[in-house]
């Protein structure tokens, strides 16, 4: 069994920045892709950004909305996912999950992860 606890959401301005993490118990964290979700209120959830899984290093992937101002980074020696985010803007606002995917490379889709955490509330004012 895998659990997945996030952690770092908040209340933060506009512009300003957080760092999610997510650690991972369990065995099964390297091998696998991670990846961080959201979803705002009375919205659907949406995938924000991914890391796969290397010996020779991780790929990344991003939702365009988020390009330029988030960063998804995995240490694997301490089974942790990180989302640094940077500039935000009050439309970043969501709760945020993070989400092990069933295989080592890259996925937006929802149905390529079947561990999911709990979720951290980020709210961005304007």
């Amino acid at each position: 069994q895998v659990q997945l606890v996030e952690s770092g959401g908040g209340l933060v301005q506009a512009g300003g920045s957080l760092r999610l993490s997510c650690a991972a118990s369990g065995r099964s964290f390297s091998s696998y892709a991670m990846g961080w979700f959201r979803q705002a209120p009375g919205k659907e959830r949406e995938f924000v950004a991914a890391i796969s899984w290397s010996l020779w290093g991780s790929n990344t992937l991003y939702v365009d909305s988020v390009k330029g101002r988030f960063t998804i980074s995995r240490d694997n020696a301490k089974n942790t996912v990180y989302l640094q985010m940077n500039s935000l803007k009050p439309e970043d606002t969501a709760v945020y999950y993070c989400a092990r995917s069933r295989r080592s490379y890259i996925s937006r889709a929802e149905s390529e992860y079947d561990y999911w955490g709990q979720g951290t509330q980020v709210t961005v004012s304007s």
